[in-house]
């Protein structure tokens, strides 16, 4: 079953509040978005800045577990999410 959009922005909303608390990983998000952290609160409802806040947490497992396991979500949810927002249709290459 697919995952309504305004399913998928809590669970990135979740997921930037749980970046911005992780002091190691937050300059490490910020460098690669090229975000400011003023950018965080400002941009905290748009759905495609929303989508590269996911598309950044699943691109390591660990961080995925980590996430899931503080908000005691499926580790297949932040995926899922990341496709029901704007750019994230998973690629069918058939």
């Amino acid at each position: 079953m697919a995952m309504s959009q305004e399913s998928a922005e809590t669970i990135a909303l979740q997921a930037l509040a749980w970046l911005v608390a992780n002091d190691e990983l937050l300059p490490v998000f910020l460098g690669s978005s090229g975000a400011a952290e003023g950018d965080l609160r400002a941009r905290a409802s748009d759905p495609e800045f929303l989508g590269s806040v996911l598309e950044f947490l699943t691109m390591d497992d660990a961080w995925v577990m980590a996430f899931c396991d503080a908000q005691g979500l499926s580790y297949e949810t932040p995926l899922q999410a990341r496709w029901a927002l704007p750019g994230g249709a998973p690629m069918h290459w058939t």
